[in-house]
């Protein structure tokens, strides 16, 4: 597995940059690949969005400085910003047994052993996929595959504002909060240190 950081870069750039990772993939040039990211304020809508799930007119989140962008990603709509880890495993499932469900379970997991060791518990919350602590979601998934190379995929709320996230309902579920490290901790965490456990958990459960 290789892990690559991307810095801070729109989420369209990296989008068309993540394409050309999966056809990498899909040819054998290029190995399984963790895309580290984090991104301008952008609200990404996913192939299951329902409009009613933004609660201002479109119009409203261009002047209030928010990108909406239309994603090929599963669920609903979610929130990236400056101070969210984003991870992008750009992997060939072929090797995994072809196994979607299973897939984002191993995503969830990597996610709850990462935040085990900055003492936070988290949890899934069945139906739906995510990492929630408590009541409170803490983590969205969303994949994409194509011919069996999943890409998009972790959004981990680290020290990002979550007040973008009273726009929205996140991921269309209703009746849940969201909430971040920084916030459960009470510090503000670097996302640097973040990033590296997160990588750990990858290589040590995936890798």
């Amino acid at each position: 597995m290789e892990v690559v950081d991307w810095g801070r870069v729109s989420f369209r750039e990296a989008y068309e940059r993540q394409v050309a990772y999966v056809e990498e993939v899909q040819r054998g040039v290029r190995p399984d690949t963790l895309v580290f990211v984090e991104h301008d304020p952008v609200f990404t809508l996913g192939a299951n969005f329902h409009e009613e799930n933004l609660l201002l007119p479109r119009d409203e989140y261009a002047a209030r400085g928010f990108e909406v962008v239309a994603t090929d990603r599963g669920g609903d709509v979610t929130y990236h910003g400056p101070g969210q880890l984003v991870a992008y495993p750009i992997f060939d499932l072929n090797r995994r047994g072809r196994d979607l469900h299973r897939w984002l379970r191993d995503l969830e997991e990597v996610v709850i052993r990462t935040l085990a060791e900055f003492g936070i518990e988290g949890r899934r919350l069945p139906p739906h996929t995510g990492v929630w602590v408590g009541d409170r979601k803490i983590a969205a998934i969303g994949i994409k595959v194509r011919r069996w190379v999943s890409f998009h995929g972790i959004a981990l709320n680290v020290t990002n504002d979550l007040s973008p996230f009273d726009l929205i309902v996140p991921c269309g579920i209703r009746g849940f909060g969201v909430t971040g490290m920084a916030e459960l901790m009470g510090v503000r965490v670097n996302v640097a240190v973040v990033r590296a456990a997160l990588a750990g958990a990858f290589r040590r459960g995936l890798g």
